[in-house]
């Protein structure tokens, strides 16, 4: 699946995150952040608009409403972060962490994750649309209710991962690996999956396959 990516001009503007308090609007355009530490702090309808953000920490920090469009994230640490009600288009998360990231009620689309690590995210409630998880670790994440519409998951771990009330249909988790899933059978209608997937839902449905 192909999805669009981050437009960002070579020519940026480098900055501190800290410098988002002398905006007279919290937003950073045609941006170059790197190597800043900002957590546990607050800032609801960040705006960031074509702008990389590499090696920085926002850990336990106040994302709400966060607007994102053609911005890389690389390197960056947004563990326990709240992204709730986040709108994201051509957006990049590379080798990152967002353990325990509050992610619900977002539209989240043309966005990779990619080698990045998003145990025991919070999803429920978010429309997903041409989003790709990469190399991911997606450990007890929830994505509880979601509209997922072309999304991939490629060699990912999803062990654990909750998806009660989400259709799965047409989405592929063939090369994902897990020991469990939380999902109904109804909801599993039309996902594609391997075939030693295939015998191990057939086995949670307490079906006996004769080999």
């Amino acid at each position: 699946m192909k999805i669009d990516t981050p437009i960002i001009p070579e020519d940026l503007t480098e900055k501190k995150f800290t410098d988002i308090f002398y905006e007279e609007d919290p937003e950073f355009e045609m941006c170059l952040v790197t190597d800043s530490q900002f957590e546990n702090e607050s800032i609801e309808r960040l705006r960031l608009y074509q702008t990389v953000i590499k090696n920085c920490n926002f850990v336990n920090t106040d994302f709400s409403r966060i607007d994102l469009t053609d911005v890389r994230f690389e390197n960056c640490d947004l563990s326990n972060a709240n992204l709730g009600n986040a709108s994201m288009n051509r957006v990049e998360f590379l080798n990152c962490k967002l353990l325990g990231s509050n992610l619900t009620e977002s539209y989240i689309g043309n966005t990779k994750f990619g080698e990045s690590i998003l145990n025991m995210g919070m999803f429920g409630n978010s429309k997903l649309e041409k989003v790709i998880f990469d190399h991911s670790v997606l450990e007890s994440a929830d994505l509880f209710d979601c509209k997922l519409k072309k999304v991939e998951f490629l060699l990912c771990n999803l062990n654990g991962v909750s998806f009660e009330d989400t259709s799965l249909k047409g989405i592929d988790i063939s090369s994902s690996n897990f020991d469990s899933l939380v999902v109904s059978i109804e909801n599993l209608r039309g996902c594609k999956v391997s075939t030693s997937q295939a015998v191990q839902f057939a086995s949670l449905l307490g079906l006996k396959i004769q080999r």
